[in-house]
């Protein structure tokens, strides 16, 4: 390890690098586009045309074409197939047979009428449809106007009377006032006003009020079969009846 000597400020020396405070232009911060090449060229300058290497082209292993694997017809030239005459065994071919009018079928004797002048002829055919169905009004859908009364059409009438019931417009009954008449009011009631008398009504019984529910009887219970004081109901049963002078088995339990 070397000692590095301390030098001052005052004796000159060269700097181990450079210092930007020595340099007025920016130096090495900005990088100048150049004038050669085509990558990058300075846009201030004309580019020459600029030619490249390539490499190898591809193999052929590689290709995408599919080469001489397909074998073409030698027949089929690029205006068609170059063909003699062929033949081959076929069935006959079904033709569709139309009906066609024969000679019967025409009528030449019935056209003398459409292509020579021929006097008007009547024939005497059954009643059409169309007249069943006419909504035409017959003779006597009309009828005549009278000439009798006052209304007469075309004639001159008298004067006429007629007896008519009497009108209510204008007459003594007609209420000009719409007034309400006596029959309009309804009686006042006589309690409203005065004290009212003891009314009396004809009802049913009143029942006393009670309990309405069902209540068992006499025999709906059974004491017998109480066991919530004794162990059991008591049970008739049928054995034998035993004798006071057997001695009675007695186990001893020890």
């Amino acid at each position: 390890m070397t000692e590095e000597v301390w030098v001052g400020t005052w004796r000159p020396h060269r700097p181990r690098g450079p210092i930007m405070a020595l340099y007025s232009s920016p130096g090495p911060k900005y990088l100048i586009p150049p004038t050669t090449g085509f990558m990058k060229h300075t846009p201030t300058k004309q580019r020459a045309p600029a030619y490249s290497f390539r490499g190898a082209p591809m193999l052929l292993a590689e290709n995408c074409s599919p080469g001489p694997r397909y074998s073409v017809n030698p027949k089929i030239l690029r205006t068609g197939k170059d063909l003699g005459p062929a033949y081959s065994i076929l069935g006959r071919y079904h033709t569709k047979t139309m009906l066609t009018p024969g000679p019967g079928d025409y009528f030449p004797e019935k056209s003398t009428k459409h292509v020579f002048d021929s006097a008007p002829s009547h024939s005497i055919s059954a009643r059409t449809k169309t007249f069943r169905v006419d909504s035409t009004p017959g003779p006597a859908a009309y009828m005549l106007p009278v000439v009798m009364g006052p209304r007469t059409v075309g004639k001159v009438s008298q004067p006429s009377y007629s007896i008519k019931g009497r009108s209510k417009l204008g007459s003594f009954s007609d209420d000009l006032h719409k007034t309400p008449g006596p029959a309009a009011y309804r009686q006042t009631d006589v309690q409203v006003t005065k004290f009212k008398a003891p009314q009396y009504t004809m009802a049913a019984r009143v029942e006393p009020p009670g309990d309405k529910t069902l209540k068992p009887g006499p025999g709906a219970h059974s004491p017998e079969k109480v066991i919530l004081t004794k162990p059991c109901a008591p049970i008739v049963t049928f054995g034998i009846k035993h004798s006071d002078y057997m001695t009675p088995l007695v186990v001893d339990v020890e």
